[in-house]
């Protein structure tokens, strides 16, 4: 079983599984942050100060330039896009706070249209302003139409040099204050339908753009930015017609994985501050972490971040696999962005339920992980596009497996390719999965793993007996009570592999286990409950609640573990 610390922990991480290179680019922005030291870090999210000092020092180390410049544009050896370091760093970056998390994010987000493009002009040009350690935006949401691409308002008039006159207005874009390039997405006004889509590249220090203002009271300029006659050259057109729409959504399919470790990031920091205080608070002459509820509630928060952190790393190796045969990522995907960030949630509501009025304190980090932890799961789609996205597979996944080779633990130093060549973004219902039961039959003898197994075999038997007819296939509200039950499925599925993978402790898994019986079983009754659910529905959902197996031998082991983190790490002041 492994005996490695399960959580990222500053003082004494050394990611040995990287390169060199990497190695140390993790490390020195582990150390900026230590030497920066934590009452600077929440007194600048408080007063909202732009993150010059951080983007100096990513600069100075090119770090974007190193991890976010393809092998296809690289001009020396360690630059590549890794998905395996870049949810590294995303870890890092969500631990010290969202803030840095979201510049760098967004930065991905805008160079997704230029790798996917065939402009080499382009290319060479966001490959040069990575080397200066310039910041990139990406220009899809309206104010009036969300990222809603059908609707967009941003017009591009044909000029006789072959390129176009812009006028419009991008809504909730970050980094738009200081981008050296924006990639927009706009339509033409003589082309109709899809034909018409442009994804072009605009700089905000242009004339013609004019910054409106930060829409949000951040330290993350989520900017409000208008276009007045700006001059789209031919070298600046990056897609057209449904290209530039396939680029828009493989963009946002590339960038959403990012917030599932981000979330891992807060949810670890937090937990250090709420298990340290809580066991040295003294409340009736006992410490806190001696009252039964204290210890259940702790216990839960650490076991779904550990689950948190074993999806989040299978997923990397499905993404770093992917290819135009093998798209499973397109499950595990919104998997990480809905269900990963929905459990941060619960982590954190968890520990604050422990931690009270000390989860306000200005003085640390947890009252701004409690703020910060709700937009992840708000960003790059909402919890409920990404649910109904997820049922697009159910019956595939569930019911008609095919044999795929095994996917092993990716973290070698590869260039992933092919997120900037995807293809067209359609066809989900015809990506084929592996046998899901593979990895629960592994761990059979585990108690709450068995117990959730029937939950999982019952829910294909609802989907072959009583699946949702015509009615409630267009009852969106019935049906993501069924996403929720599908993903908690495939959510177990990921967790055990990677438990397997690297030969996790069978007490964690159990407990874990646990809570995700409960789970289930509170979403049945949810189900049981809808409007729309037929006589037939209603029985199978009460007959598909299970009681989670209860071991105080188990949970006490649990416990010890979490009673460690006190005092494992305090961030310097």
């Amino acid at each position: 079983m492994t005996t490695t610390p399960l959580l990222f922990n500053p003082n004494t991480y050394d990611p040995a599984h990287f390169e060199p290179e990497t190695r140390r680019l993790l490390r020195a922005t582990v150390d900026w942050f230590e030497e920066r030291g934590k009452r600077r870090i929440i007194e600048d999210y408080r007063t909202r100060a732009w993150l010059g000092d951080f983007l100096a020092f990513a600069a100075k180390e090119r770090l974007f330039a190193t991890f976010l410049t393809p092998a296809s544009a690289a001009t020396d050896e360690d630059q590549r896009w890794d998905t395996a370091r870049i949810a590294a760093l995303n870890e890092i970056l969500g631990f010290y706070g969202l803030d840095y998390w979201y510049a760098w994010q967004v930065t991905i987000l805008g160079l997704g249209p230029v790798w996917q493009s065939e402009n080499a002009t382009a290319r060479a040009r966001a490959a040069d302003l990575l080397s200066q350690g310039e910041v990139f935006a990406f220009g899809l949401s309206e104010k009036a139409h969300g990222a809603d691409i059908y609707s967009t308002d941003m017009l591009l008039e044909p000029q006789a040099d072959g390129g176009f006159l812009a006028r419009g207005s991008k809504y909730y874009i970050g980094n738009g204050n200081a981008a050296g390039l924006v990639s927009v997405f706009g339509r033409r006004t003589d082309v109709d339908g899809p034909d018409g889509y442009v994804f072009f590249a605009a700089d905000s220090r242009h004339p013609a753009y004019h910054l409106v203002k930060n829409v949000v009271d951040s330290s993350k300029f989520v900017s409000e930015f208008r276009l007045e006659a700006y001059p789209v050259a031919p070298e600046d057109v990056l897609h057209t017609g449904r290209a530039a729409f396939d680029a828009a959504l493989n963009t946002v399919n590339v960038g959403k994985f990012n917030l599932c470790t981000a979330s891992i990031g807060i949810c670890e920091h937090a937990m250090y501050e709420a298990v340290t205080h809580a066991q040295n608070r003294i409340l009736y002459g006992r410490p806190v972490t001696a009252f039964p509820h204290v210890r259940r509630e702790l216990t839960e928060a650490y076991v779904r971040l550990v689950g948190m952190k074993l999806f989040s790393d299978r997923a990397v190796d499905y993404f770093r696999t992917a290819g135009p045969e093998d798209r499973r990522y397109l499950l595990f995907n919104p998997m990480t962005k809905m269900k990963v960030t929905t459990e941060g949630e619960k982590v954190i509501d968890l520990m604050w339920d422990v931690i009270a009025a000390k989860g306000f304190e200005k003085d640390n980090y947890f009252a701004q992980a409690a703020v910060e932890i709700r937009g992840l799961p708000k960003l790059e789609g909402t919890v409920h596009v990404n649910l109904a996205l997820i049922l697009k597979f159910m019956r595939n996944h569930l019911l008609d497996p095919i044999d795929v080779p095994a996917v092993p633990t990716r973290l070698d130093a590869a260039d992933d390719d092919f997120l900037f060549r995807q293809g067209p973004a359609r066809g989900l219902g015809s990506v084929r999965f592996h046998d899901w039961r593979g990895a629960y039959d592994a761990y059979a003898e585990v108690p709450n793993v068995a117990r959730f197994r029937e939950q999982a075999d019952a829910l294909c038997e609802f989907v072959t007996t009583t699946a949702p007819d015509e009615a409630q296939i267009r009852d969106l509200d019935f049906l993501l009570s069924v996403g929720q039950l599908f993903a908690l499925v495939v959510h177990g599925q990921l967790i055990l592999e990677q438990a397997r993978l690297t030969d996790l402790d069978e007490s964690v898994l159990d407990e874990l286990f646990s809570v995700l019986v409960r789970d289930f079983s509170g979403h049945c009754v949810e189900l049981h409950g809808k409007d729309s659910a037929t006589e037939r529905q209603q029985a199978w959902a009460l007959g598909a609640i299970r009681r989670p197996v209860v071991d105080e031998a188990r949970s006490a082991e649990i416990w010890k573990r979490v009673e460690a983190l006190s005092g494992a790490y305090e961030m310097s002041l």
